[in-house]
């Protein structure tokens, strides 16, 4: 008897668990209603089963129980009662399976409205390519990817020249319009995700896939990678945005082409010269650094490093963070810098200084990168949202999940004097 309680019991608190629970689909965001709508037929089709079989079988523990003078009949043999489970079961997976191939149709036939772009996977970040005015995306390939053109573009297709390129994990599309996303991958497996669009596909290396969806409500939503990519998957995260076609518009104005990006002329280290007596003061003149000031080595960092941090420091998206003392020192030496061409510039200058290892503060050998104290502090401020918390910092958030890795302060010390002995 009490196991046939016990079977009640579990069906009971599984229904009330299953209507009561507020955990459930996040609210709707695409066309895609449908894969709602066999998700929930597969729940009444299981679900019925499961009250159905529980039920029964703590009907079987009472009735059939064991009594003295009661002795179990044999039957090896019911044709009727296995037609019924025959006919019952397939209909059942009928019921489950059908609805899905529908959907599975409407999925893989692309409206021919819908407007195509382009998402790249990589480790472990997300990019985008919109086609230029032409309405053609331009050819790439995996020969062409570099520092300088991550997306591998082939500069000599004159389709790809007016291509918009987006390098942030950032990607904003236009309320009630289809779109194609053309997924690529440039190392490994990797998925593109939105929970509330229900549509999601792997990025295959080597391939193209896709999907399409309707954007139906404005907002911005959570992009992430379903598959395993490798230590940093949970950080492998993105936004989606969608907003009304003016403000899409507008955004993606802002982004240059790869024509553009091509044509950006290199920073000028004659007249950066000039402009990096300001960073002297505090980085040295030779750009080594000078811990009394907080102010770390800048010599041998990557020039694409070092102008995205300017930028940060002019647009307010680093040293704004009130417990970023040293930050806020930073932020009005970056605005003597008047434009883009000035930090390209002060970059361009300090990447002719000789890059000579920093000393080493912390335990490990000299370190022939970044000045060590200053990863320590930077590793605190991400762990602690002291930095990569602003809406600007695209790449920030990434770093703050992978900073929580660390445990402790000896963890972090324990990190950067490994980092001290790499070359």
């Amino acid at each position: 008897m009490a196991i046939a309680i016990v079977l009640v019991l579990l069906v009971v608190g599984s229904v009330l668990f299953q209507f009561l629970s507020p955990w459930y689909f996040t609210p709707i965001a695409s066309n895609w209603s449908a894969m709602d709508d066999t998700i929930s037929l597969t729940f009444w089709v299981t679900g019925v089963v499961f009250v159905a079989v529980n039920l029964f079988l703590a009907y079987c523990v009472v009735r059939y129980r064991h009594r003295k003078d009661s002795r179990a009949k044999y039957e090896p043999e019911n044709k009727k009662l296995e037609w019924w489970l025959v006919g019952l079961t397939a209909a059942g997976v009928a019921a489950m399976l059908a609805p899905g191939l529908f959907v599975w149709a409407n999925f893989v036939e692309v409206p021919s409205d819908a407007a195509v772009l382009e998402v790249v996977g990589r480790q472990w970040s997300f990019g985008f390519r919109f086609p230029g005015n032409d309405g053609k995306l331009g050819t790439v390939d995996a020969r062409h990817v570099s520092d300088k053109n991550p997306f591998g573009m082939n500069p000599d297709d004159p389709n790809g020249q007016d291509d918009v390129l987006i390098s942030g994990s950032e990607l904003h599309l236009p309320v009630d319009k289809p779109v194609k996303l053309l997924l690529r991958s440039i190392d490994v497996l990797h998925n593109f995700a939105v929970p509330q669009f229900r549509a999601k596909m792997d990025l295959v290396p080597g391939l193209v896939t896709y999907i399409w969806l309707t954007p139906t409500r404005t907002g911005k939503f959570d992009l992430l990678c379903n598959e395993l990519c490798g230590v940093a998957h949970f950080a492998m995260r993105g936004k989606v945005v969608v907003e009304e076609e003016r403000a899409f518009q507008a955004w993606l104005s802002g982004h240059p082409t790869f024509a553009q990006a091509a044509a950006r002329a290199p920073g000028d280290a004659a007249a950066g010269r000039p402009l990096y007596a300001v960073c002297a003061a505090c980085h040295g003149a030779q750009a080594e650094g000078n811990p009394a000031l907080h102010a770390p080595k800048l010599s041998g960092q990557g020039d694409w490093y070092l102008q995205r941090q300017l930028k940060y420091f002019k647009q307010g998206t680093r040293g704004a963070h009130d417990k970023d003392v040293f930050g806020k020192m930073m932020a009005p030496m970056a605005a003597t810098l008047g434009d883009d061409t000035a930090i390209d510039n002060v970059s361009a200058y300090i990447k002719t200084l000789p890059d000579n290892p920093a000393p080493a503060t912390v335990k490990g050998t000299a370190s022939d990168g970044m000045s060590d104290w200053y990863l320590v502090t930077q590793l605190k401020n991400f762990k602690q949202g002291v930095r990569g918390a602003h809406p600007q910092d695209m790449y920030g958030p990434q770093m703050a999940l992978m900073s929580e890795i660390l445990a402790d302060d000896q963890a972090i010390n324990d990190l950067v004097a490994y980092i001290n002995t790499l070359r």
